[in-house]
């Protein structure tokens, strides 16, 4: 079953949607994987932006080559996605912070490969 589409428009097309997959499988992932909350809240943001851009270009390239005009409703959904997701990361390393300053927590919390000012002497 054919689409209609030149070879180039579906090969953009299934490369940007791979691409976008792969970035959200790579957030997903990096939300399993890091040891820490304060660690874990950037890679599902960053993969859902990046993600969504790409899918966004899936899309537009599919639609408008499709419907020979330029197919642009999409981007509303990457704009909202791409300013919500930072939005509300701000909003839950906040409330973390809070709640690791109440317990009496270190607040910043270190990273795990910082230095001690006595490490870098001789």
């Amino acid at each position: 079953m054919s689409t209609g589409l030149p070879l180039w428009a579906e090969v953009l097309t299934a490369v940007f949607a791979v691409l976008g997959a792969a970035f959200a499988a790579i957030g997903s992932f990096g939300l399993v994987r890091l040891p820490t909350f304060f660690h874990r809240i950037h890679a599902p943001t960053l993969g859902a932006t990046i993600g969504v851009w790409c899918i966004t270009l899936a899309t537009i390239i599919y639609f408008s080559v499709q419907g020979d005009s330029l197919f642009l409703r999409a981007v509303l959904i990457t704009l909202f996605v791409a300013l919500t997701a930072p939005v509300t990361t701000i909003f839950l390393m906040r409330a973390s912070l809070f709640r690791e300053r109440q317990k009496g927590g270190a607040v910043p919390p270190a990273a795990p490969s910082a230095r001690t000012p006595d490490q870098g002497k001789l």
